[in-house]
Protein backbone atom coordinates (compact mmCIF):
# COMPACT_ATOMS: atom_id res chain seq x y z
CA UNK A 1 0.00 0.00 0.00
CA UNK A 2 1.79 3.45 -0.64
CA UNK A 3 0.22 5.49 1.73
CA UNK A 4 2.51 3.70 4.45
CA UNK A 5 0.27 2.49 7.71
CA UNK A 6 1.67 0.92 9.86
CA UNK A 7 -1.86 -0.29 12.18
CA UNK A 8 -4.17 -2.55 10.38
CA UNK A 9 -6.82 -0.93 11.94
CA UNK A 10 -6.41 2.24 10.39
CA UNK A 11 -5.73 0.69 6.85
CA UNK A 12 -9.58 1.40 6.10
CA UNK A 13 -8.95 4.62 6.09
CA UNK A 14 -6.65 4.52 2.95
CA UNK A 15 -7.22 1.00 1.20
CA UNK A 16 -10.03 2.22 -0.77
CA UNK A 17 -8.33 4.98 -2.06
CA UNK A 18 -6.10 4.72 -5.49
CA UNK A 19 -2.66 5.76 -5.12
CA UNK A 20 -0.26 5.40 -7.88
CA UNK A 21 2.62 2.44 -7.08
CA UNK A 22 5.44 4.26 -7.38
CA UNK A 23 3.78 7.10 -4.76
CA UNK A 24 4.57 6.78 -0.98
CA UNK A 25 2.90 8.62 1.90
CA UNK A 26 3.53 8.37 5.14
CA UNK A 27 1.07 8.55 8.29
CA UNK A 28 3.97 7.77 11.12
CA UNK A 29 6.77 9.75 12.47
CA UNK A 30 9.61 7.08 11.29
CA UNK A 31 8.65 7.66 7.38
CA UNK A 32 8.12 11.44 7.80
CA UNK A 33 11.66 11.43 8.73
CA UNK A 34 13.15 9.53 6.54
CA UNK A 35 11.22 10.82 3.67
CA UNK A 36 11.88 14.43 4.29
CA UNK A 37 16.02 15.20 4.89
CA UNK A 38 15.15 18.91 4.31
CA UNK A 39 12.59 19.72 6.70
CA UNK A 40 13.05 16.63 8.96
CA UNK A 41 14.62 18.69 11.94
CA UNK A 42 11.25 19.40 13.16
CA UNK A 43 11.03 16.60 14.84
CA UNK A 44 13.33 17.60 17.01
CA UNK A 45 11.39 18.79 19.97
CA UNK A 46 14.21 21.04 21.21
CA UNK A 47 14.82 22.98 18.47
CA UNK A 48 11.08 23.73 18.05
CA UNK A 49 11.26 24.94 20.90
CA UNK A 50 14.09 27.34 20.67
CA UNK A 51 12.88 28.16 16.81
CA UNK A 52 10.40 30.22 19.13
CA UNK A 53 11.72 31.69 21.38
CA UNK A 54 11.03 29.82 24.73
CA UNK A 55 13.64 28.99 27.45
CA UNK A 56 14.87 25.01 26.96
CA UNK A 57 17.83 23.13 27.01
CA UNK A 58 18.78 18.85 26.97
CA UNK A 59 19.03 17.35 30.16
CA UNK A 60 22.22 18.88 31.85
CA UNK A 61 21.56 22.09 31.84
CA UNK A 62 20.44 24.47 33.83
CA UNK A 63 16.69 26.03 33.25
CA UNK A 64 16.14 29.68 34.95
CA UNK A 65 13.45 28.20 37.23
CA UNK A 66 10.99 25.89 38.10
CA UNK A 67 8.70 23.73 37.07
CA UNK A 68 9.47 23.53 33.88
CA UNK A 69 8.22 20.60 31.08
CA UNK A 70 10.37 17.55 30.51
CA UNK A 71 10.57 15.10 27.26
CA UNK A 72 12.73 13.64 24.94
CA UNK A 73 13.80 15.36 22.11
CA UNK A 74 12.91 13.23 19.88
CA UNK A 75 9.87 10.23 20.31
CA UNK A 76 8.83 8.30 17.45
CA UNK A 77 6.73 5.98 20.09
CA UNK A 78 4.28 8.58 20.71
CA UNK A 79 1.29 8.77 23.39
CA UNK A 80 3.76 11.61 25.63
CA UNK A 81 6.61 8.52 26.88
CA UNK A 82 8.88 9.89 29.09
CA UNK A 83 7.21 13.42 29.84
CA UNK A 84 6.92 15.48 33.24
CA UNK A 85 6.78 17.70 35.04
CA UNK A 86 9.81 19.04 37.31
CA UNK A 87 8.74 20.97 39.82
CA UNK A 88 12.09 21.71 41.61
CA UNK A 89 15.87 21.40 41.35
CA UNK A 90 15.96 18.10 43.24
CA UNK A 91 13.30 16.43 41.06
CA UNK A 92 15.11 17.72 37.68
CA UNK A 93 18.60 15.40 39.37
CA UNK A 94 16.27 12.51 40.24
CA UNK A 95 14.80 12.38 36.83
CA UNK A 96 17.75 13.58 34.53
CA UNK A 97 17.68 11.68 31.79
CA UNK A 98 20.33 11.17 28.86
CA UNK A 99 18.46 12.45 25.28
CA UNK A 100 15.68 14.48 26.94
CA UNK A 101 15.27 18.20 27.56
CA UNK A 102 13.11 20.98 29.53
CA UNK A 103 11.08 23.91 28.50
CA UNK A 104 8.89 26.95 29.40
CA UNK A 105 6.09 25.21 30.98
CA UNK A 106 3.05 26.27 28.87
CA UNK A 107 -0.65 26.29 29.44
CA UNK A 108 -3.74 26.99 27.52
CA UNK A 109 -5.48 25.02 25.11
CA UNK A 110 -3.83 21.87 23.52
CA UNK A 111 -4.46 21.60 20.16
CA UNK A 112 -3.56 19.21 17.42
CA UNK A 113 -3.99 20.75 14.00
CA UNK A 114 -3.57 19.09 10.29
CA UNK A 115 -2.61 21.55 7.79
CA UNK A 116 -2.41 20.47 4.15
CA UNK A 117 0.69 22.93 3.03
CA UNK A 118 1.87 23.34 -0.63
CA UNK A 119 5.55 24.53 -0.99
CA UNK A 120 5.02 25.61 2.87
CA UNK A 121 1.82 27.96 1.85
CA UNK A 122 -1.23 26.99 4.10
CA UNK A 123 -4.38 25.68 1.82
CA UNK A 124 -6.35 23.65 4.49
CA UNK A 125 -6.41 23.70 8.45
CA UNK A 126 -8.67 21.39 11.17
CA UNK A 127 -8.14 21.96 14.74
CA UNK A 128 -8.53 19.05 17.72
CA UNK A 129 -8.93 19.41 20.90
CA UNK A 130 -8.60 16.22 23.54
CA UNK A 131 -10.57 15.67 27.25
CA UNK A 132 -7.99 14.23 29.04
CA UNK A 133 -8.16 12.43 31.83
CA UNK A 134 -4.75 11.77 33.29
CA UNK A 135 -1.92 9.29 33.38
CA UNK A 136 -1.58 10.11 29.39
CA UNK A 137 -5.07 9.14 28.36
CA UNK A 138 -8.04 10.53 26.63
CA UNK A 139 -11.70 10.39 26.97
CA UNK A 140 -12.30 11.72 23.90
CA UNK A 141 -11.14 13.81 20.91
CA UNK A 142 -13.20 16.36 19.06
CA UNK A 143 -12.29 17.42 15.75
CA UNK A 144 -14.09 20.88 15.28
CA UNK A 145 -15.59 22.28 12.08
CA UNK A 146 -14.86 25.71 13.14
CA UNK A 147 -11.64 27.37 12.04
CA UNK A 148 -9.67 29.25 14.49
CA UNK A 149 -7.78 32.46 12.87
CA UNK A 150 -5.63 33.36 16.28
CA UNK A 151 -4.06 29.56 16.15
CA UNK A 152 -3.71 29.88 12.18
CA UNK A 153 -2.34 32.92 12.57
CA UNK A 154 0.28 32.02 15.07
CA UNK A 155 1.33 29.04 13.16
CA UNK A 156 1.11 30.39 9.64
CA UNK A 157 4.03 32.66 11.24
CA UNK A 158 6.16 30.03 12.00
CA UNK A 159 5.45 27.90 8.99
CA UNK A 160 6.54 30.52 6.59
CA UNK A 161 9.73 31.09 8.79
CA UNK A 162 10.62 27.12 8.42
CA UNK A 163 8.62 25.14 6.48
CA UNK A 164 9.46 26.73 2.32
CA UNK A 165 9.51 23.85 0.31
CA UNK A 166 7.55 21.27 2.04
CA UNK A 167 4.16 19.81 0.48
CA UNK A 168 2.34 17.34 2.26
CA UNK A 169 0.14 16.99 5.70
CA UNK A 170 1.62 18.68 8.86
CA UNK A 171 0.80 17.85 12.22
CA UNK A 172 1.05 20.93 14.77
CA UNK A 173 0.55 20.23 18.35
CA UNK A 174 -0.04 23.41 20.50
CA UNK A 175 -0.33 24.69 23.89
CA UNK A 176 -2.27 28.35 24.24
CA UNK A 177 -0.95 28.87 20.55
CA UNK A 178 2.85 27.87 21.30
CA UNK A 179 4.05 24.62 19.60
CA UNK A 180 5.07 21.87 21.26
CA UNK A 181 5.44 19.37 18.63
CA UNK A 182 5.35 19.25 14.57
CA UNK A 183 5.08 16.18 12.76
CA UNK A 184 5.74 16.01 8.77
CA UNK A 185 2.46 13.77 8.53
CA UNK A 186 -1.44 13.84 9.25
CA UNK A 187 -3.34 12.34 12.16
CA UNK A 188 -4.13 9.00 10.84
CA UNK A 189 -6.57 8.30 14.57
CA UNK A 190 -9.64 10.32 12.21
CA UNK A 191 -9.17 11.12 8.61
CA UNK A 192 -12.62 9.70 8.24
CA UNK A 193 -14.12 13.00 10.40
CA UNK A 194 -12.69 15.25 7.75
CA UNK A 195 -15.44 14.24 5.23
CA UNK A 196 -16.09 12.73 1.99
CA UNK A 197 -13.66 12.92 -0.38
CA UNK A 198 -10.87 14.36 1.83
CA UNK A 199 -8.45 10.90 1.24
CA UNK A 200 -8.64 11.60 -2.62
CA UNK A 201 -7.49 15.31 -1.86
CA UNK A 202 -4.97 14.05 0.59
CA UNK A 203 -3.64 11.46 -2.08
CA UNK A 204 -3.80 14.37 -4.86
CA UNK A 205 -1.49 16.83 -2.62
CA UNK A 206 1.13 14.49 -2.49
CA UNK A 207 0.99 13.47 -6.52
CA UNK A 208 -0.01 16.56 -8.01
CA UNK A 209 1.45 18.47 -5.31
CA UNK A 210 -1.54 20.79 -4.84
CA UNK A 211 -4.65 21.29 -3.13
CA UNK A 212 -8.22 20.64 -4.25
CA UNK A 213 -10.74 19.75 -1.22
CA UNK A 214 -14.45 21.16 -1.29
CA UNK A 215 -15.04 20.75 2.23
CA UNK A 216 -18.92 20.20 1.31
CA UNK A 217 -19.73 18.80 4.62
CA UNK A 218 -17.36 20.00 7.15
CA UNK A 219 -19.09 19.42 10.83
CA UNK A 220 -18.00 18.95 14.24
CA UNK A 221 -16.42 14.33 14.73
CA UNK A 222 -15.93 13.03 18.06
CA UNK A 223 -12.41 10.34 18.13
CA UNK A 224 -13.65 8.39 21.41
CA UNK A 225 -10.77 6.46 23.15
CA UNK A 226 -11.69 3.25 25.40
CA UNK A 227 -8.80 1.97 27.72
CA UNK A 228 -8.90 -1.27 30.22
CA UNK A 229 -6.50 -1.48 32.66
CA UNK A 230 -3.27 -2.79 32.52
CA UNK A 231 -2.23 -6.25 33.47
CA UNK A 232 -3.92 -8.27 31.45
CA UNK A 233 -3.91 -9.72 27.69
CA UNK A 234 -6.93 -8.52 25.79
CA UNK A 235 -8.85 -10.49 22.80
CA UNK A 236 -10.39 -9.04 19.95
CA UNK A 237 -14.06 -9.21 19.85
CA UNK A 238 -15.99 -11.39 17.23
CA UNK A 239 -15.72 -9.26 13.62
CA UNK A 240 -19.85 -9.45 14.18
CA UNK A 241 -19.83 -7.50 17.34
CA UNK A 242 -17.17 -4.53 15.28
CA UNK A 243 -19.85 -4.73 12.36
CA UNK A 244 -22.23 -4.12 14.90
CA UNK A 245 -20.55 -1.67 16.63
CA UNK A 246 -19.46 0.20 13.27
CA UNK A 247 -23.14 0.21 12.03
CA UNK A 248 -24.60 1.88 15.35
CA UNK A 249 -26.25 5.67 14.63
CA UNK A 250 -24.00 8.71 14.26
CA UNK A 251 -20.60 6.10 14.48
CA UNK A 252 -18.20 6.64 11.19
CA UNK A 253 -15.70 3.80 11.42
CA UNK A 254 -14.20 1.13 14.75
CA UNK A 255 -11.03 0.56 15.74
CA UNK A 256 -9.63 -2.24 17.46
CA UNK A 257 -6.06 -0.56 19.03
CA UNK A 258 -4.07 -3.62 19.62
CA UNK A 259 -2.39 -6.48 18.32
CA UNK A 260 -4.15 -9.84 19.67
CA UNK A 261 -0.55 -11.86 19.54
CA UNK A 262 1.81 -9.32 20.56
CA UNK A 263 2.36 -8.98 24.42
CA UNK A 264 0.55 -5.75 26.28
CA UNK A 265 3.94 -3.95 27.58
CA UNK A 266 5.57 -4.36 23.61
CA UNK A 267 2.57 -2.11 22.89
CA UNK A 268 2.80 2.02 23.04
CA UNK A 269 0.00 2.76 25.39
CA UNK A 270 -0.07 5.82 27.77
CA UNK A 271 0.63 4.81 31.66
CA UNK A 272 -2.78 4.63 32.84
CA UNK A 273 -4.32 1.85 30.94
CA UNK A 274 -4.25 -0.14 27.92
CA UNK A 275 -6.10 1.60 24.82
CA UNK A 276 -8.42 -1.14 23.45
CA UNK A 277 -10.44 0.68 21.03
CA UNK A 278 -11.60 3.93 19.33
CA UNK A 279 -14.77 4.88 17.75
CA UNK A 280 -15.23 7.71 15.26
CA UNK A 281 -18.61 9.55 15.14
CA UNK A 282 -20.43 12.33 14.09
CA UNK A 283 -22.37 11.86 16.96
CA UNK A 284 -21.31 12.22 20.49
CA UNK A 285 -24.22 10.02 22.04
CA UNK A 286 -24.23 7.61 19.36
CA UNK A 287 -20.54 7.37 19.85
CA UNK A 288 -20.50 6.79 23.50
CA UNK A 289 -23.15 4.61 23.37
CA UNK A 290 -20.86 2.08 20.62
CA UNK A 291 -18.19 2.65 23.22
CA UNK A 292 -20.49 1.28 25.92
CA UNK A 293 -20.71 -1.62 23.79
CA UNK A 294 -17.51 -2.41 23.64
CA UNK A 295 -16.72 -1.51 26.86
CA UNK A 296 -19.20 -4.62 27.84
CA UNK A 297 -17.05 -6.93 25.72
CA UNK A 298 -13.98 -6.03 27.00
CA UNK A 299 -14.16 -5.40 30.50
CA UNK A 300 -17.58 -7.19 31.75
CA UNK A 301 -19.23 -4.48 35.02
CA UNK A 302 -15.56 -3.14 35.17
CA UNK A 303 -15.09 0.74 34.13
CA UNK A 304 -13.15 2.29 31.85
CA UNK A 305 -10.61 3.85 32.75
CA UNK A 306 -10.05 6.40 30.96
CA UNK A 307 -13.63 7.52 31.22
CA UNK A 308 -14.16 10.48 34.07
CA UNK A 309 -17.64 9.91 35.95
CA UNK A 310 -20.23 12.67 35.23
Amino acid sequence: MPIIEPAPWRHQYFDPVECPADLYIPTDDPEAWEWNPAHRWVFDKLQVALSQGLAAGPHGTAPPGFPVFSKPIMNFRGLGAGSRILRSADDYERHHTAGHFWMTLLDGLHVSSDVALVDGEAKWWRHATGLATGEGMFDRWTIHAAADPALEAACNAWIGRHLKGFTGILNLETIGGTIIEAHLRLSDQWPDLYGKGWTEAFVRLYRDKAWAFTDADRRDGYSIVLCGPWGRRYRHPPPALVQEVAGMPGVSSVQITFYEDKDPELHSMPPGGFRVAIINAFDLAGGEAAREALRKHFLGAEPAVNIKRR
